[in-house]
C-alpha cells in the first residue's frame, strides 16, 4: 500500500528544531547552516507514524568517496554551490546500519531523514539571493531522495521575519521512476492532538 500521510507528535521533533535554530542562527553566507537527522517510526497502512529522530556524524567533507561523488556528479549537475563543504549531508554507513540496528530492536524502522532549508535568499551570500528554498524540495534533494529510497523525505524550513523565526514542515516521497525531472509526490502531515 501506498503510503500518503506522515503522523508526528510535534514533541518528537523538538530536538531537531533546537539544533536546526543553532544551526541558523550561528551561519554565516560563507557557512551555511547544516541540521540532518534520521527518521524512525512505523509504517500502518496508508501512514507513516514518526516516533524518534536520530542524528547521525556527516561525512560531507571527509569521506573520499564522497568527496569525487560532488565532485564529478552533484557540482557539475546542480551547480558550484554545492562546492562548499557545509552544503549537503551524508551519513556515515557505519552510523546508518547502527542506527537501523537499534531501531529494528525497539521494533522500529528507518523511514527516512529531516534536514533544514534556510531562508537563504534572505540570509545567503548577494550572489546565491536568488535561490529561493522553502520547505519544498531542490532538484538537489530530489536526487538525494531518489538515491536514498527513503519513503520519508521532510524539510524544516527556517525563516526570520520581524526579528522573530518561524518553521515550516513539508514531507515527500521520492520521485517515482528514474527520469529526468521527475517530482517529489507532497505527504500529508498531520500533527497529533491531545484530548482533553
Amino acid at each position: 500500500m501506498r503510503t500518503e500521510t506522515v503522523l508526528l507528535d510535534s514533541a518528537v521533533l523538538s530536538d531537531f528544531l533546537v539544533d536546526a535554530i543553532r544551526e541558523y542562527t550561528t551561519c554565516t553566507p560563507e557557512l551555511p547552516p547544516r541540521s540532518w537527522a534520521v527518521l524512525l517510526g512505523r509504517v500502518a497502512g496508508d501512514a507513516m507514524r514518526v516516533e524518534r529522530v536520530r542524528f547521525a556524524t556527516n561525512v560531507r567533507e571527509t569521506d573520499e568517496r564522497v568527496l569525487q561523488e560532488f565532485d564529478t556528479t552533484i557540482i557539475p549537475r546542480f551547480g558550484a554551490c554545492y562546492a562548499n563543504g557545509r552544503r549537503g549531508f551524508w551519513c556515515e554507513p557505519r552510523e546508518l546500519l547502527r542506527i537501523t540496528t537499534e531501531a529494528e530492536a525497539q521494533g522500529l524502522e528507518v523511514l527516512g531523514s529531516i534536514h533544514l532549508h534556510p531562508d537563504w535568499h534572505r540570509i545567503g551570500p548577494p550572489h546565491e539571493r536568488g535561490l529561493r528554498v522553502s520547505q519544498e524540495p531542490t532538484p538537489m534533494d530530489r536526487h538525494l531522495f531518489q538515491g536514498s529510497g527513503w519513503p520519508l523525505n521532510m524539510i524544516l524550513y527556517l525563516e526570520r521575519r520581524e526579528g522573530r523565526l518561524y518553521h515550516s514542515v513539508g514531507a515527500w516521497a521520492p520521485p517515482d521512476g528514474l527520469e529526468a525531472g521527475a517530482g517529489c509526490r507532497a505527504l500529508a502531515i498531520r500533527m497529533e492532538t491531545p484530548e482533553r
